[in-house]
Formats: structure tokens, sequence, C-alpha cells
């Protein structure tokens, strides 16, 4: 199964790491996609060395071929999988915003694809009435949502806005390719 793997802005993208060793091993081709902001939280490096192929981290990063990385990857992907997604990127997904690879990949998704998404984000973030419209809308394009899960934050609050662990969002992947 080809799987790109969308890593977001969220302070959950260091578990994005994990997530794409657990593909990895399980036999999944996976291939990183970090935005800018995921940056600031986990470099590309242990995406490349666990999933041992190259990471995407701009919209122009050059290949071997012709073709753009980002249409070649949304060609290939059998699913794409952002975990963790971010508010901002489940409202730029909404209103087909395509500003960096990870967005115009998700424009540009193979119709064969799966489309799996992971939100991790504060619980007054989550709730708000315009990530909901966004939710209510992705999934009525055919995205699938996994989480989030209820717990302690990174912000301190306590409630639902916490990434799904890696081995359950595995176990989910896994299950989606029959």
């Amino acid at each position: 199964m080809k799987i790109v793997l969308g890593v977001t802005g969220s302070i959950a993208a260091h578990k994005a790491a994990d997530l794409a060793s657990l593909l990895t091993k399980a036999g999944c081709d996976v291939r990183a996609v970090l935005t800018a902001d995921a940056q600031r939280f986990i470099t590309p490096r242990p995406f490349k060395t666990l999933t041992r192929n190259p990471v995407v981290t701009d919209l122009y990063d050059e290949e071997e071929g012709w073709q753009p990385a980002h249409i070649r990857l949304a060609d290939e992907a059998d699913l794409l999988l952002i975990a963790p997604a971010t508010a901002n990127v489940l409202a730029k997904m909404a209103n087909g915003i395509a500003n960096d690879a990870l967005t115009c990949i998700a424009l540009a998704l193979n119709p064969k694809a799966k489309l799996l998404i992971a939100p991790a984000m504060n619980g007054k973030m989550w709730l708000h009435a315009a990530t909901q419209s966004n939710v209510r809308l992705l999934a009525s394009r055919g995205a699938e949502f996994i989480g989030p899960d209820e717990g302690m934050l990174s912000c301190g609050y306590e409630g639902i806005g916490r990434l799904w662990p890696p081995e359950k969002i595995v176990e989910r992947v896994l299950s989606s390719k029959h």
C-alpha cells in the first residue's frame, strides 16, 4: 500500500515519526510530506530514515524525473493520511486552498485513493463551529476522520483534541486495505 503521510504543525507531529515507522514495518511504502509548520516541531530526517524514502517539505522540491513531486505522489497514493491534522489544514482543504505541497496533494489526489484524517488541536479549536463545518464538508466529500481523542492536551487543558495513538491509526490504515 502506497501511503502519503501528511504531517502538519501540531505538537503531535513527533508522534507521526512513530506512525511512519509502524507503517513501514507493516510493509507500507510511506512518503512523508511535512508542512513548514510541522518542521517547527520535527525535522524531515527521522521520516527519511524510518521510511527509507525522500521527504517532501516544499511544493517545489525536485526529484528524479519530469513530473512535480506533489502530482506524482497524488497520482500514486492509495491513501493520503494526514496525522496530525491541524484546524488550519482542515480549513484549507475544505476550501480548496492549495498553497503548499500537502494541500496540493490533497487537491490533486487520485479519486480512487482514500483520505484519512487524524486531527490534533486544542479542544476549543476542534469544537469551534468553523472547524466542525469544515469536518462535515470534508466528510461529505469522502474524507474519513479518526479522532481526536480525549485526555490532557499540550496547552494544559483536559478534553478532546489529542491525536489518536499511532498504533490505533496503523490498525485503522491496515484494516482499510481490504
